[in-house]
């Protein structure tokens, strides 16, 4: 993969990142209202993921330009959207916001980052990778997700 395919991928991650991020910055303040502290376990689930976002963001850019700064800058915008979302559910969405429009935003934006990760991030991730590991990576994290889900019911 070249430089620019490389930044292209950064890009197109950090952008469907930053849509990702905004209503999770308005789930997060939902669910803060609801209650504090399932807002606050919500918040620390997020900013966790938000270190491997961070770094699908960060590693293209950084190997397409070399530029600390520039892959930094990038992953702290994408990251930007979710307190801006947050604001927004406070000034904007409060009388709207129900259980049905969560549901159609989260399901674009679930469709959105599936896409993302198995048409850009994956297939680059595998040409770098010659064992494999990008695969077991994602196998690990579906079981880990499998059994978070079972162990939240």
């Amino acid at each position: 993969m070249n430089d620019l395919a490389l930044m292209k991928t950064g890009v197109f991650t950090a952008l469907a990142l930053a849509i990702h991020n905004f209503p999770e910055g308005i789930a997060t303040f939902i669910s803060a209202l609801q209650d504090p502290a399932i807002g606050l376990a919500i918040a620390v689930a997020i900013a966790i993921h938000n270190i491997p976002e961070g770094i699908a963001v960060s590693v293209p850019i950084y190997y397409a330009t070399s530029n600390r700064r520039k892959a930094f800058s990038f992953s702290f915008l994408s990251g930007l959207t979710e307190p801006i979302g947050a604001a927004v559910a406070l000034l904007i969405l409060m009388p709207f916001l129900n259980d049905v429009l969560f549901g159609i935003i989260f399901s674009v934006v679930a469709g959105i980052m599936v896409f993302i990760s198995l048409d850009k991030l994956l297939p680059a991730a595998k040409k770098y990778d010659g064992a494999h590991l990008s695969i077991y990576g994602v196998i690990t994290g579906m079981m880990i997700m499998a059994v978070s889900i079972v162990l939240m019911d």
